[in-house]
């Protein structure tokens, strides 16, 4: 059986995820789509798997900012681990692609039942506390320049890809700056060489220099820190080729999300 390529999943054992996978749906998620809205019921659960999703928080009702994103590394849908069927955050699709898709009562029973799991997603969420608090402090304290390098990182760990569609309004809403902001930052890291963008086009062509340009609120994902480690710029451009591809063993795995290999 081919491992999946969502990293939570497949950190699983294979026992494990051999009982889930029936309940997995394979879904096309297109951008702009948006999963939940905040206050309302989570009727899915969602593993990325080659898409990018932001949290977002909204502010008097209709003023949104990202707090968080998820990827293949994680889950969309945490808080029905905690015990609560309404989302506290807007769930948007900013950057389209397949994912794996469970009903939230499946999910829930099976959740309750398997220690491996439960185990994984808990770590998971402990992860994605750290990020939405880290980025809180980021949109305080650090400049837009600073901030965008790290939100452009964060968006190529994420997608598999160092290239990615993304408008200078959307960036504008998702950072909570004004557009000129995003248009005097953008130019700023283009005329040092380390993105090309055009038209909405961004292409990461520096990362070692964008990971100077950024903040140190940059984290980067445990596939993206072990290719790093290694050494490897290109297993990034074969997942965007490839998105079943996962390039990290499952012993790693295993360890990086607490589960029993």
């Amino acid at each position: 059986m081919e491992k999946p390529s969502n990293t939570l999943l497949a950190a699983l054992p294979r026992a494990c995820y051999e009982k889930l996978q029936p309940a997995l749906t394979p879904v096309d998620l297109g951008f702009g789509d948006i999963l939940y809205e905040s206050g309302k019921v989570m009727r899915d659960v969602y593993f990325p798997v080659n898409c990018l999703v932001s949290l977002l928080t909204l502010v008097e009702g209709h003023l949104a900012l990202e707090v968080g994103m998820v990827g293949r590394e994680g889950m969309v849908g945490v808080a029905l681990a905690l015990g609560f069927k309404e989302s506290p955050m807007r769930a948007l699709v900013q950057g389209g692609g397949p994912a794996l898709r469970m009903g939230a009562a499946r999910f829930t029973r099976e959740f309750e039942h398997s220690p491996p799991l439960r185990r994984a997603v808990n770590r998971y969420i402990h992860t994605l506390m750290g990020q939405i608090s880290q980025t809180a402090g980021c949109n305080r304290f650090h400049n837009v320049e600073s901030r965008l390098a790290r939100w452009l990182l964060m968006t190529r760990d994420r997608m598999g890809s160092p290239q990615f569609r993304m408008t200078q309004d959307f960036l504008a809403t998702m950072l909570g700056v004004r557009r000129v902001g995003i248009t005097e930052s953008a130019s700023a890291l283009q005329r040092r060489n380390l993105i090309e963008y055009h038209r909405g086009s961004i292409h990461i062509l520096d990362q070692r220099g964008l990971e100077a340009a950024a903040c140190s609120c940059y984290t980067p994902t445990p596939d993206a820190a072990r290719a790093a480690r290694m050494g490897k710029a290109a297993p990034k451009e074969k997942l965007a080729a490839d998105p079943v591809h996962l390039d990290i063993q499952q012993a790693e795995l295993a360890t990086l999300y607490d589960v029993a290999a």
